[in-house]
């Protein structure tokens, strides 16, 4: 089973339009099973073109084009916040796999869409070779945050999954690995294994190089893009992409992919 996380920056981005045909041919070329992207934006004042999105969704754009390319991906989008006065700015998760079941919840103590600290998750159950398996997309706070803790949208999200079958949580979490006692040794906490400790083959996993916004006047490279397990399964390679090593930058994060062992505790993959 392959897996890919990105916070996407969206129309933040400079040659965002380069930049998204870059994002759906890696995408087509993987074959990604789950993919789990953030800081999805699409424009306050474009065309309603479903209930929920409009014609410059920046996921429906991206499904769009991997359909052009001959990959068929399923797609959900959550609205979290308005983002720069001009956005509609959520989460989202793509499956080649069928669904069974999907959900969208919040995780922040705020639901006013106008505060750009509310945050939801979106997610899906799928069925990955007759087993289920669920994905949260999922966007977090930072730990010392005043507003709006790390620990309290931890907590929401827990009580808020799937909890009988094996899940992911794939994102950014804005909480550096480095940080001891803080919000990456929370989710551990919790129960989950960081996907990057299990693997066999990875590389530096850093996905954020110096100051981004969230992140100003850091100047360090940070590892605060995850995906996190509820099981302890084989992974066979937890690989950075998008960093210009792997794939050109695309974002002012760069993404995650990791590869799940065949047969491990939980079936096949």
């Amino acid at each position: 089973m392959k897996l890919l996380t990105l916070n996407c920056h969206s129309w933040q981005e400079e040659d965002q339009w380069k930049k998204l045909d870059i994002l759906a041919a890696s995408i087509h070329e993987a074959a990604y099973d789950v993919v789990a992207l953030q800081e999805v934006s699409q424009s306050i004042v474009s065309e309603q073109v479903t209930d929920r999105l409009k014609k410059d969704n920046f996921g429906l754009l991206l499904v769009q084009k991997l359909n052009d390319l001959g990959s068929t991906y399923k797609y959900t989008w959550a609205f979290s916040h308005t983002a720069y006065d001009q956005y509609e700015e959520g989460v989202a998760l793509l499956t080649k796999c069928p669904i069974l079941d999907q959900t969208e919840f919040l995780v922040s103590q705020s639901d006013d869409p106008e505060f750009w600290k509310t945050r939801k998750v979106v997610g899906l159950t799928i069925d990955h070779h007759g087993i289920p398996y669920a994905f949260y997309s999922c966007h977090m706070g930072w730990w010392q945050d005043k507003e709006e803790p790390f620990r309290c949208q931890m907590d929401q999200l827990v009580t808020n999954v799937n909890k009988q079958i094996p899940h992911y949580l794939m994102g950014d979490f804005n909480n550096a690995s480095n940080i001891e006692a803080e919000g990456y040794a929370y989710v551990q906490h919790l129960g989950y294994n960081d996907t990057f400790q299990l693997a066999g083959e990875k590389d530096s996993g850093i996905t954020v190089a110096g100051e981004i916004a969230g992140w100003e006047k850091n100047n360090e490279n940070k590892r605060i893009d995850f995906i996190f397990t509820s099981t302890k399964d084989k992974v066979r390679l937890s690989r950075v992409i998008f960093n210009g090593i792997n794939k050109p930058v695309i974002s002012d994060h760069f993404g995650v992919e990791v590869t799940i062992e065949n047969g491990t505790m939980n079936g096949t993959s």
